[in-house]
């Protein structure tokens, strides 16, 4: 996301800014807690951000799963990354529009869950926004706004139903020329979900995993605590905290607009397209969501990004165990911000907006 809403994580005992700050705050018990666990830390650059672990656990059988993870993590990057021209999704955007392409298992599967999300959020996830993040400036630095008939003719592109799924063959064919897919909204939770899969197979069920913008808290709570306190970065300052959630055996995922950006013409733009106005969405300032499954949380967060509140409560409501908080900016008075909760797993939302940040986002909302 780009000056868009990431979240950074800070593990107890390591100084990593991410996008969620992960803080282990406890719910201590009545009687005096037993001597705590030590846990392993462990992290790597990878998908252009950096992965983190901390693990409980006998140190050899944590080592393993790290390594099984972190292999796990990087065959994901290799396939999904539209930056590396000889990955897996760079072929297929080359040929499909040509000729039907034939997936590997492991693109299929993201291709599936993709689909999925297609239809749960109505098209407002959307992986053929390859176009519009291309013209809007987020594949290649550009100076000016695009103008309003290059963004109806890559309209003309977007589409998931522009594309021709063969689910007997695992073959994808564009229909219409100038298509390609941007898996940016779903491989981090994706790539997640198979280091967390590797971690459980080796018999560690204690600790998180952070990626991206996406943490995984593992399904027992670190030794004397009741649950993982995940800490929700403030939207105007990345050092500070404004509320915290429990969490336990779930995956968390935050999109917004002020880690992954773009400026043109001194204007700040969010990564996050809304792929029905080829436009990146306005006035949302963070969408976070608290869900079962890792993939879920990072494109459904970006879905409520878009979509906003009435979103939020169909997903709790239709999805178990679901739970989001949304931040933004009133519509009608952009000096307002607007916070809503949905779910009992949020405390309190304290929000200290700096000066600055409000001049620029009264700014940005008035565009």
């Amino acid at each position: 996301m780009q000056r868009t809403l990431l979240h950074n994580i800070l593990f107890i005992g390591g100084p990593m800014l991410l996008v969620c700050f992960a803080v282990f705050l406890l719910n201590r018990k009545a009687e005096s807690p037993p001597p705590l666990e030590e846990a392993l830390e462990y992290q790597f650059p990878v998908m252009n951000t950096v992965a983190q672990f901390k693990l409980y656990g006998p140190p050899m059988d944590v080592g393993k799963a790290f390594e099984s993870a972190r292999e796990a993590i990087i065959k994901v990057e290799k396939t999904c990354s539209i930056f590396d021209p000889k990955s897996e999704i760079s072929r297929l955007n080359a040929s499909a529009a040509d000729s039907p392409f034939k997936c590997s298992p492991l693109l299929w599967e993201i291709l599936e869950h993709s689909r999925r999300f297609h239809r749960i959020s109505g098209g407002s996830i959307d992986i053929t926004v390859k176009p519009l993040m291309s013209l809007w400036g987020f594949h290649k630095k550009r100076g000016e706004l695009p103008a309003q008939k290059d963004i109806e003719e890559a309209l003309k592109t977007v589409g998931l139903e522009k594309a021709e799924f063969d689910d007997a063959k695992q073959t994808v064919k564009f229909n219409v020329k100038g298509m390609g897919f941007d898996l940016g909204g779903v491989a981090k939770g994706f790539a997640l979900g198979k280091a967390s899969e590797k971690v459980l197979s080796q018999g560690i069920n204690r600790g998180m995993i952070k990626l991206g913008g996406n943490i995984r808290c593992l399904p027992a709570a670190p030794p004397g605590r009741d649950s993982y306190k995940i800490g929700i970065q403030s939207p105007f300052d990345k050092e500070e905290i404004c509320g915290v959630a429990s969490v336990i055996d779930s995956s968390i995922g935050t999109s917004g607009d002020y880690e992954n950006y773009v400026v043109i013409e001194g204007r700040h733009y969010t990564h996050i397209m809304n792929p029905k106005t080829g436009r990146p969405v306005e006035n949302m300032l963070s969408a976070t969501i608290v869900t079962p499954q890792e993939i879920d949380s990072d494109a459904l967060s970006k879905a409520l990004f878009v979509d906003g509140p009435k979103a939020a409560q169909e997903l709790c409501e239709r999805i178990p165990r679901t739970q989001a908080l949304i931040i933004r900016l009133d519509p009608a008075d952009s000096t307002k911000i607007i916070v809503e909760k949905f779910g009992s797993v949020w405390g309190e939302i304290n929000l200290r907006e700096p000066q600055a940040s409000s001049e620029e986002k009264t700014k940005n909302a008035a565009r």
